[in-house]
């Protein structure tokens, strides 16, 4: 795309120009560290018009002034832009989970980016600058390259409580895959509807807290980020994710003043003293994004733990990195069409073929990494415990199958698959498969982790060890469903499949027993 474009872009979205102001001080509580680590967050000079930043103003933009707003966006009158308002779903206590699509109108289909806020409802700078992003997107020129999907609150019921649980005390961001929350079930089919090629999910990071606790340190960087990393995703997602997005957002934050290191947290256990990246399981909304073969982005602006203390500077980094994103996604909008076809015909020609990884997990490294001293303020660097998420340790490999038959009475599991966007197909007579049993070799009961610790609201699931049955005739009764792998989201069924992971629906009880479940191996044509 012609500079003069992104240009045009930069000064429609307000990118130009801005300058500090004093150390900002937005909350009258007290401050978890000391005025010395406050003056490392200046106020940026914007002003943002969400209903959160009207004078005086202590809380954050309500469900109703979200929904209020989005409905006078939509209304706006704007030459040769079409801004559809879609209800995805609803929170488990009815609060419709509500987003907008911007699209040029009467063009033909564009890449589509989607953006997700605040699945944590303690997290309201997301919520923030997406609204900030939808308030001026018909006016840019980015729209001749993209369309834009922008979903502020993903957790309505959450954010009214200032909770980072759905109602149920769900982590909506580990449902993904399981899909058992209304809430992830709404950008489950919002995905399937417009099958993005950029995904980018909002959050925030904890500053003080078990950081103070365990480091004697406040955590020193605007914005944590990491995109997909799970196991068997194409390459190429991963390299385009890392050249044409993750640099230039550095550059772009960089630019403005801001700072910006990989995703990392620290697990909720006191003596557990390492970092960790984001996970590797299959079932943040990251990692399952990514397995939709999208490049999938994470955004972690400081915030949980300090109220309203740095809000402005908050949403600013987040809007920058949104900004950014965006611009990217317009400049490789060719690219990222072949891309995402190249992802999908990678994976639908795995089938049969070559060795799949059924469970991964991080590699222990050494790393320092920068704080900031609570008292001084001065930047402390740390050598610690690191767990890299960018490169894998395989620790159950097997051979790709063909497909996967359910039995009949699997409904739960097929209903599942189809709403992840998997094509199942119903045997309507006898059919003859060559197909691999599984059979149990041990089990226990635990809980289900993430790298913060156990997912408290999971509860406890079945932990299976088994050993797989030599290849065989079988006949499929009629009935009974298959699951072709020589399809784009195949390795979503794989992980949702293979029994002997936590995350996999045997682990849920979605399938009762492993009778229930075969690898295929050979499918007549």
């Amino acid at each position: 795309m012609r500079a003069s474009l992104f240009a045009a872009g930069l000064a429609v979205l307000g990118l130009l120009g801005c300058a500090a102001l004093p150390p900002d001080v937005e909350d009258s509580t007290a401050r978890p560290y000391s005025d010395a680590v406050a003056a490392r967050f200046a106020r940026p000079a914007v002003r943002y018009d969400t209903p959160a930043f009207a004078p005086g103003r202590r809380d954050y933009t309500s469900d109703a002034e979200l929904a209020a707003l989005l409905g006078r966006i939509a209304a706006r009158p704007s030459a040769g832009v079409s801004v559809r308002r879609i209800v995805a779903g609803r929170s488990q206590q009815g609060v419709a989970i509500e987003a907008l699509h911007f699209a040029r109108t009467g063009a033909a289909p564009r890449p589509r980016v989607l953006l997700i806020g605040q699945q944590h409802g303690d997290e309201p700078a997301a919520a923030e600058a997406l609204l900030v992003l939808a308030g001026e997107l018909s006016g840019s020129p980015l729209l001749d390259r993209i369309e834009v999907l922008v979903l502020p609150r993903a957790n309505p019921d959450g954010a009214a409580v200032g909770r980072r649980v759905a109602a149920d005390a769900s982590d909506i961001n580990r449902d993904h895959l399981l899909l058992r929350t209304p809430e992830a079930q709404a950008i489950a089919a919002l995905a399937r509807e417009v099958s993005p090629a950029v995904v980018v999910d909002v959050h925030e990071h904890t500053v003080v807290g078990r950081y103070l606790e365990k480091f004697a340190a406040v955590q020193r960087h605007d914005l944590l980020l990491q995109y997909a990393t799970t196991a068997n995703l194409p390459a190429a997602l991963t390299q385009a994710s890392e050249d044409w997005f993750r640099r230039p957002l550095l550059d772009a934050l960089t630019a403005r003043g801001l700072t910006a290191e990989w995703y990392y947290t620290t697990p909720l256990a006191p003596a557990a003293r390492h970092l960790a990246m984001g996970g590797v399981q299959p079932d943040t909304g990251r990692n399952v994004m990514g397995l939709r073969n999208a490049v999938s982005i994470l955004l972690e602006s400081r915030g949980v733990g300090i109220g309203r203390l740095h809000f402005t500077r908050r949403v600013h980094s987040q809007v920058v990195a949104l900004r950014s994103i965006l611009e990217s996604a317009a400049r490789h909008a060719d690219d990222l069409r072949s891309l995402q076809a190249g992802a999908d015909a990678e994976v639908r020609a795995s089938a049969c073929r070559g060795d799949a990884v059924v469970l991964a997990s991080q590699t222990p490294e050494r790393r320092v990494v920068r704080f900031l001293h609570p008292d001084t303020g001065a930047d402390l660097p740390l050598d610690v415990d690191w767990r890299s998420s960018l490169t894998l340790r395989p620790l159950i490999v097997r051979a790709r199958p063909c497909a996967y038959w359910l039995a009949a009475d699997a409904g739960a599991t097929v209903d599942r698959l189809r709403a992840l966007g998997l094509t199942v197909r119903r045997l309507d007579t006898a059919t003859p498969l060559v197909a691999e049993a599984y059979r149990e070799t041990g089990r226990d009961s635990g809980e289900r982790d993430d790298v913060r610790g156990s997912i408290v609201d999971a509860g406890g699931i079945v932990r299976v060890q088994v050993a797989l049955e030599s290849a065989a005739p079988f006949s499929a009764p009629a009935g009974s469903f298959v699951v072709p792998l020589d399809q784009p989201l195949a390795n979503l069924a794989l992980v949702a499949l293979e029994p002997d992971t936590q995350n996999s629906y045997f682990a849920h009880c979605l399938l009762a027993r492993l009778e229930q479940l075969r690898r295929v191996r050979a499918m007549p044509p």
